[in-house]
Protein backbone atom coordinates (compact mmCIF):
# COMPACT_ATOMS: atom_id res chain seq x y z
CA UNK A 1 0.00 0.00 0.00
CA UNK A 2 2.82 2.46 0.92
CA UNK A 3 4.47 1.69 -2.12
CA UNK A 4 1.52 2.31 -4.43
CA UNK A 5 1.47 5.81 -2.69
CA UNK A 6 4.86 6.33 -3.64
CA UNK A 7 4.27 5.38 -7.11
CA UNK A 8 1.21 7.34 -7.30
CA UNK A 9 2.68 10.80 -5.42
CA UNK A 10 5.80 10.85 -8.12
CA UNK A 11 3.11 10.42 -10.81
CA UNK A 12 1.18 13.65 -9.57
CA UNK A 13 4.20 15.57 -9.42
CA UNK A 14 4.04 16.40 -13.30
CA UNK A 15 1.34 18.87 -12.98
CA UNK A 16 2.85 21.34 -10.85
CA UNK A 17 6.39 20.71 -11.51
CA UNK A 18 6.71 21.41 -15.69
CA UNK A 19 9.94 22.91 -15.59
CA UNK A 20 11.19 19.79 -13.58
CA UNK A 21 14.77 19.11 -14.26
CA UNK A 22 15.87 14.96 -14.26
CA UNK A 23 19.53 14.55 -12.23
CA UNK A 24 19.48 10.63 -12.28
CA UNK A 25 20.74 8.12 -14.92
CA UNK A 26 18.84 6.41 -17.41
CA UNK A 27 19.13 3.13 -17.89
CA UNK A 28 18.93 1.13 -20.84
CA UNK A 29 20.28 -2.44 -22.40
CA UNK A 30 20.05 -4.32 -25.26
CA UNK A 31 20.67 -4.59 -28.67
CA UNK A 32 24.88 -4.45 -29.71
CA UNK A 33 23.68 -3.57 -33.46
CA UNK A 34 22.54 0.37 -32.48
CA UNK A 35 25.53 0.93 -29.27
CA UNK A 36 27.63 2.98 -31.49
CA UNK A 37 24.87 5.89 -32.01
CA UNK A 38 23.36 4.86 -28.95
CA UNK A 39 26.76 6.19 -27.40
CA UNK A 40 27.22 8.81 -30.02
CA UNK A 41 23.15 9.85 -28.86
CA UNK A 42 23.93 9.99 -25.29
CA UNK A 43 27.34 11.78 -25.24
CA UNK A 44 25.91 14.69 -27.38
CA UNK A 45 22.86 14.64 -25.38
CA UNK A 46 24.64 14.98 -22.02
CA UNK A 47 26.87 17.75 -23.17
CA UNK A 48 23.50 19.79 -24.18
CA UNK A 49 21.31 18.83 -21.12
CA UNK A 50 23.11 17.23 -18.40
CA UNK A 51 20.76 13.94 -18.88
CA UNK A 52 23.10 11.10 -18.13
CA UNK A 53 22.29 7.94 -20.58
CA UNK A 54 24.34 4.64 -19.73
CA UNK A 55 23.67 2.03 -22.47
CA UNK A 56 25.14 -1.27 -22.00
CA UNK A 57 25.10 -3.23 -25.04
CA UNK A 58 24.63 -6.66 -23.94
CA UNK A 59 22.87 -8.15 -26.66
CA UNK A 60 19.00 -8.36 -27.52
CA UNK A 61 18.05 -11.34 -25.35
CA UNK A 62 19.54 -9.70 -22.65
CA UNK A 63 17.88 -6.38 -23.09
CA UNK A 64 14.29 -7.96 -22.74
CA UNK A 65 15.54 -9.76 -19.73
CA UNK A 66 15.89 -6.79 -18.31
CA UNK A 67 13.13 -4.98 -19.12
CA UNK A 68 10.59 -7.76 -18.24
CA UNK A 69 12.57 -7.76 -15.13
CA UNK A 70 12.55 -3.93 -15.07
CA UNK A 71 16.10 -4.10 -13.96
CA UNK A 72 16.52 -0.80 -16.81
CA UNK A 73 14.55 1.89 -17.52
CA UNK A 74 14.23 0.84 -21.75
CA UNK A 75 15.23 -2.00 -22.91
CA UNK A 76 16.49 -2.51 -26.64
CA UNK A 77 15.91 -5.28 -29.43
CA UNK A 78 16.32 -5.91 -33.02
CA UNK A 79 13.96 -8.90 -32.96
CA UNK A 80 10.77 -7.23 -32.32
CA UNK A 81 8.38 -8.63 -30.16
CA UNK A 82 4.67 -9.52 -31.48
CA UNK A 83 1.51 -7.66 -29.95
CA UNK A 84 0.68 -11.10 -27.67
CA UNK A 85 4.39 -10.51 -25.85
CA UNK A 86 4.53 -6.70 -25.70
CA UNK A 87 0.74 -7.15 -24.35
CA UNK A 88 1.61 -10.04 -21.19
CA UNK A 89 4.41 -7.91 -20.18
CA UNK A 90 3.04 -4.26 -20.58
CA UNK A 91 5.12 -2.59 -22.96
CA UNK A 92 5.33 -1.05 -25.55
CA UNK A 93 7.83 -0.93 -28.78
CA UNK A 94 8.89 1.78 -31.74
CA UNK A 95 11.51 1.54 -33.75
CA UNK A 96 14.30 3.91 -32.90
CA UNK A 97 17.30 3.54 -35.82
CA UNK A 98 17.04 0.98 -39.10
CA UNK A 99 20.44 -0.37 -40.07
CA UNK A 100 21.94 -3.44 -42.19
CA UNK A 101 23.64 -6.59 -41.35
CA UNK A 102 26.66 -7.61 -43.63
CA UNK A 103 28.34 -10.47 -43.89
CA UNK A 104 32.10 -9.84 -43.41
CA UNK A 105 35.43 -12.06 -44.24
CA UNK A 106 38.90 -12.39 -43.59
CA UNK A 107 40.72 -13.49 -47.01
CA UNK A 108 44.23 -12.58 -47.90
CA UNK A 109 44.14 -9.97 -50.83
CA UNK A 110 40.39 -9.41 -50.95
CA UNK A 111 38.83 -6.31 -49.44
CA UNK A 112 35.83 -4.67 -48.66
CA UNK A 113 33.19 -4.80 -51.57
CA UNK A 114 34.74 -7.64 -53.95
CA UNK A 115 33.20 -10.94 -53.12
CA UNK A 116 29.92 -11.78 -54.49
CA UNK A 117 27.81 -14.48 -52.95
CA UNK A 118 24.27 -15.51 -53.54
CA UNK A 119 21.81 -15.72 -50.88
CA UNK A 120 21.88 -19.81 -51.60
CA UNK A 121 25.52 -19.75 -51.49
CA UNK A 122 25.74 -18.08 -48.06
CA UNK A 123 23.18 -19.76 -46.72
CA UNK A 124 25.06 -23.29 -47.45
CA UNK A 125 28.43 -21.76 -46.09
CA UNK A 126 26.93 -21.30 -42.71
CA UNK A 127 25.38 -24.56 -42.94
CA UNK A 128 28.51 -26.19 -43.68
CA UNK A 129 28.01 -27.19 -46.73
CA UNK A 130 30.37 -25.14 -48.78
CA UNK A 131 33.63 -25.64 -46.67
CA UNK A 132 36.55 -23.88 -48.48
CA UNK A 133 36.88 -20.85 -50.40
CA UNK A 134 37.72 -22.41 -53.77
CA UNK A 135 34.83 -23.96 -54.20
CA UNK A 136 33.23 -24.07 -57.92
CA UNK A 137 30.00 -22.09 -56.93
CA UNK A 138 32.12 -19.22 -54.81
CA UNK A 139 34.62 -19.33 -57.67
CA UNK A 140 31.81 -18.90 -60.45
CA UNK A 141 30.44 -16.09 -58.32
CA UNK A 142 34.28 -14.57 -58.75
CA UNK A 143 35.95 -15.15 -62.30
CA UNK A 144 38.04 -11.81 -61.39
CA UNK A 145 38.89 -13.09 -58.01
CA UNK A 146 41.77 -15.42 -56.83
CA UNK A 147 40.26 -17.79 -53.96
CA UNK A 148 42.81 -18.99 -51.62
CA UNK A 149 42.38 -22.83 -51.31
CA UNK A 150 41.16 -22.13 -47.69
CA UNK A 151 39.32 -23.84 -45.32
CA UNK A 152 35.94 -21.34 -44.28
CA UNK A 153 35.67 -20.66 -40.71
CA UNK A 154 32.12 -19.70 -39.92
CA UNK A 155 31.91 -16.90 -36.73
CA UNK A 156 28.77 -16.54 -35.62
CA UNK A 157 27.20 -14.86 -32.08
CA UNK A 158 27.75 -16.83 -28.72
CA UNK A 159 24.84 -14.85 -27.13
CA UNK A 160 21.22 -13.93 -27.35
CA UNK A 161 21.52 -11.84 -30.38
CA UNK A 162 19.20 -9.31 -32.56
CA UNK A 163 21.66 -9.34 -35.29
CA UNK A 164 21.34 -12.79 -35.10
CA UNK A 165 17.46 -13.19 -35.10
CA UNK A 166 17.84 -10.42 -38.28
CA UNK A 167 20.32 -12.44 -40.28
CA UNK A 168 18.84 -16.01 -39.53
CA UNK A 169 14.79 -14.49 -40.82
CA UNK A 170 16.90 -13.57 -44.29
CA UNK A 171 18.34 -17.07 -44.14
CA UNK A 172 15.88 -18.43 -43.23
CA UNK A 173 13.92 -17.05 -46.74
CA UNK A 174 15.80 -17.35 -49.14
CA UNK A 175 16.93 -21.07 -48.05
CA UNK A 176 14.54 -24.00 -47.85
CA UNK A 177 17.64 -26.21 -46.15
CA UNK A 178 17.71 -23.52 -43.60
CA UNK A 179 14.61 -23.22 -43.27
CA UNK A 180 14.60 -26.72 -42.25
CA UNK A 181 17.37 -27.53 -40.07
CA UNK A 182 18.15 -24.62 -38.66
CA UNK A 183 15.28 -21.54 -38.81
CA UNK A 184 14.98 -18.12 -36.85
CA UNK A 185 15.98 -17.57 -33.52
CA UNK A 186 17.92 -14.97 -31.51
CA UNK A 187 19.98 -18.07 -30.68
CA UNK A 188 20.13 -20.96 -33.28
CA UNK A 189 21.70 -24.29 -33.35
CA UNK A 190 24.07 -23.31 -35.58
CA UNK A 191 25.83 -26.44 -37.75
CA UNK A 192 29.13 -25.26 -38.31
CA UNK A 193 31.37 -22.49 -36.51
CA UNK A 194 32.43 -20.81 -33.65
CA UNK A 195 30.78 -18.17 -31.57
CA UNK A 196 31.50 -14.69 -30.45
CA UNK A 197 29.95 -12.44 -27.69
CA UNK A 198 28.33 -9.17 -29.08
CA UNK A 199 28.90 -7.71 -32.71
CA UNK A 200 32.35 -6.88 -30.99
CA UNK A 201 32.95 -10.05 -30.49
CA UNK A 202 32.38 -11.51 -33.94
CA UNK A 203 34.10 -8.35 -35.50
CA UNK A 204 37.70 -9.58 -33.40
CA UNK A 205 36.91 -12.95 -34.39
CA UNK A 206 36.79 -12.41 -38.15
CA UNK A 207 39.93 -10.09 -38.01
CA UNK A 208 42.23 -12.56 -36.38
CA UNK A 209 41.06 -15.93 -38.07
CA UNK A 210 42.62 -16.42 -41.75
CA UNK A 211 39.80 -17.68 -43.99
CA UNK A 212 36.44 -16.34 -41.84
CA UNK A 213 33.25 -15.52 -42.65
CA UNK A 214 30.55 -13.58 -40.00
CA UNK A 215 28.12 -10.91 -39.83
CA UNK A 216 28.22 -7.68 -38.04
CA UNK A 217 25.88 -4.47 -38.16
CA UNK A 218 27.57 -2.36 -41.01
CA UNK A 219 28.81 0.49 -38.35
CA UNK A 220 31.30 -2.00 -37.36
CA UNK A 221 32.28 -3.54 -40.43
CA UNK A 222 33.39 -0.19 -41.23
CA UNK A 223 34.84 0.51 -37.66
CA UNK A 224 37.10 -2.53 -37.80
CA UNK A 225 38.30 -2.46 -41.29
CA UNK A 226 36.40 -5.59 -42.39
CA UNK A 227 35.72 -6.62 -46.34
CA UNK A 228 32.03 -6.72 -46.43
CA UNK A 229 30.51 -8.65 -49.35
CA UNK A 230 28.09 -8.03 -52.50
CA UNK A 231 25.13 -9.73 -51.94
CA UNK A 232 22.56 -10.55 -55.00
CA UNK A 233 19.16 -9.39 -53.41
CA UNK A 234 15.44 -10.39 -54.45
CA UNK A 235 15.56 -8.88 -58.18
CA UNK A 236 18.97 -10.43 -58.68
CA UNK A 237 21.54 -7.53 -58.67
CA UNK A 238 24.36 -7.59 -56.61
CA UNK A 239 24.95 -4.78 -53.92
CA UNK A 240 26.46 -2.98 -51.92
CA UNK A 241 25.59 -2.53 -48.58
CA UNK A 242 25.28 1.73 -48.37
CA UNK A 243 22.94 3.60 -46.26
CA UNK A 244 20.88 4.27 -49.73
CA UNK A 245 20.84 0.50 -50.26
CA UNK A 246 19.56 0.25 -46.54
CA UNK A 247 16.81 3.00 -47.76
CA UNK A 248 15.64 1.39 -50.61
CA UNK A 249 14.89 -1.93 -48.25
CA UNK A 250 13.00 0.49 -45.53
CA UNK A 251 10.74 2.06 -48.30
CA UNK A 252 8.67 -0.75 -48.19
CA UNK A 253 7.93 -0.94 -44.67
CA UNK A 254 4.60 -0.55 -43.93
CA UNK A 255 4.40 0.94 -39.72
CA UNK A 256 0.94 2.29 -39.78
CA UNK A 257 -0.07 -1.03 -40.44
CA UNK A 258 1.76 -3.04 -37.92
CA UNK A 259 0.47 -3.34 -34.21
CA UNK A 260 3.43 -2.79 -32.51
CA UNK A 261 5.68 -1.23 -35.31
CA UNK A 262 6.30 -5.24 -35.41
CA UNK A 263 8.33 -4.57 -38.94
CA UNK A 264 10.57 -6.86 -40.81
CA UNK A 265 12.54 -5.26 -43.57
CA UNK A 266 14.95 -8.10 -44.67
CA UNK A 267 14.60 -10.05 -48.17
CA UNK A 268 12.76 -6.37 -49.67
CA UNK A 269 11.85 -6.13 -53.39
CA UNK A 270 13.51 -3.15 -54.86
CA UNK A 271 16.45 -3.45 -57.36
CA UNK A 272 18.71 -1.34 -55.11
CA UNK A 273 17.70 -3.01 -51.81
CA UNK A 274 20.30 -4.34 -49.37
CA UNK A 275 18.79 -7.74 -48.54
CA UNK A 276 19.47 -8.03 -44.85
CA UNK A 277 18.33 -4.57 -43.75
CA UNK A 278 16.70 -4.17 -40.20
CA UNK A 279 15.38 -1.82 -37.73
CA UNK A 280 16.38 -1.69 -34.04
CA UNK A 281 13.66 -1.12 -31.19
CA UNK A 282 13.08 0.19 -27.81
CA UNK A 283 10.94 -1.11 -24.97
CA UNK A 284 9.38 0.43 -22.19
CA UNK A 285 6.77 0.15 -19.83
CA UNK A 286 3.36 1.29 -20.70
CA UNK A 287 3.01 2.16 -16.55
CA UNK A 288 5.80 4.03 -15.20
CA UNK A 289 6.26 5.06 -11.66
CA UNK A 290 8.35 7.61 -12.15
CA UNK A 291 7.18 10.69 -14.04
CA UNK A 292 10.33 12.85 -13.76
CA UNK A 293 12.83 9.70 -15.18
CA UNK A 294 9.53 8.62 -17.78
CA UNK A 295 9.22 11.86 -18.96
CA UNK A 296 13.37 12.63 -19.49
CA UNK A 297 13.47 9.41 -21.32
CA UNK A 298 10.82 10.22 -24.15
CA UNK A 299 12.36 13.79 -24.05
CA UNK A 300 15.87 12.12 -24.93
CA UNK A 301 13.94 9.91 -27.59
CA UNK A 302 12.11 12.79 -29.04
CA UNK A 303 15.97 14.65 -29.29
CA UNK A 304 17.26 11.20 -30.76
CA UNK A 305 14.55 11.55 -33.86
CA UNK A 306 14.49 15.22 -34.21
CA UNK A 307 17.86 16.30 -33.81
CA UNK A 308 19.84 13.09 -34.12
CA UNK A 309 19.88 12.88 -37.74
CA UNK A 310 23.67 13.67 -38.49
CA UNK A 311 25.16 11.24 -36.15
CA UNK A 312 23.23 8.61 -37.62
CA UNK A 313 23.84 9.11 -40.78
CA UNK A 314 27.76 9.66 -40.24
CA UNK A 315 27.29 6.45 -38.70
CA UNK A 316 25.89 4.74 -41.81
CA UNK A 317 22.40 4.46 -39.78
CA UNK A 318 19.03 5.49 -41.49
CA UNK A 319 17.25 7.91 -39.41
CA UNK A 320 13.05 7.48 -38.72
CA UNK A 321 11.23 8.75 -41.40
CA UNK A 322 9.41 12.05 -39.46
CA UNK A 323 5.96 10.93 -40.48
CA UNK A 324 7.13 7.92 -38.81
CA UNK A 325 8.43 9.25 -35.83
CA UNK A 326 4.57 11.42 -35.38
CA UNK A 327 3.22 8.21 -35.25
CA UNK A 328 5.31 6.72 -32.48
CA UNK A 329 5.31 9.92 -30.26
CA UNK A 330 1.33 9.48 -30.88
CA UNK A 331 1.33 6.30 -29.34
CA UNK A 332 3.03 7.43 -26.33
CA UNK A 333 0.70 9.85 -25.63
CA UNK A 334 -2.14 7.22 -26.06
CA UNK A 335 -0.84 4.32 -24.46
CA UNK A 336 1.84 5.59 -21.66
CA UNK A 337 0.68 6.31 -18.54
CA UNK A 338 2.17 7.22 -14.54
CA UNK A 339 -0.68 7.23 -12.53
CA UNK A 340 -2.91 7.67 -14.74
CA UNK A 341 -1.79 10.69 -16.62
CA UNK A 342 0.24 11.00 -19.77
CA UNK A 343 4.15 10.96 -20.08
CA UNK A 344 4.48 12.64 -23.25
CA UNK A 345 1.77 15.34 -24.90
CA UNK A 346 3.14 16.09 -28.91
CA UNK A 347 3.50 19.80 -29.60
CA UNK A 348 0.39 20.91 -31.32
Amino acid sequence: MRRTALVVASCLVWGTSAAQTFEGVLQGAGATFPYPLYARWADQYKNLTGVRVNYQSIGSGGGIAQIRAKTVDFGASDAPLTPTELATDGLVQFPMIIGGVVPVVNLPGIGPGQLRLTPEVLADIFLGKIQSWDDRRIAELNRDLRLPRQRITVVHRADGSGTTWIFTHYLDQVSPAWHEKVGVGKAVEWPVGIGGKGNEGVSAYVQRVKGAIGYVEYAYALQNHLAYVLLRNQDGRFVAPTIESFQAAAINAAWEKTPGFDVVLTNQPGEDSWPITGASFILVHKEQSDYAKAKAMFQFFDWCYRHGEKAAVGLHYVPIPLGVVEMIESMWEREVRCGGNKVWERSR
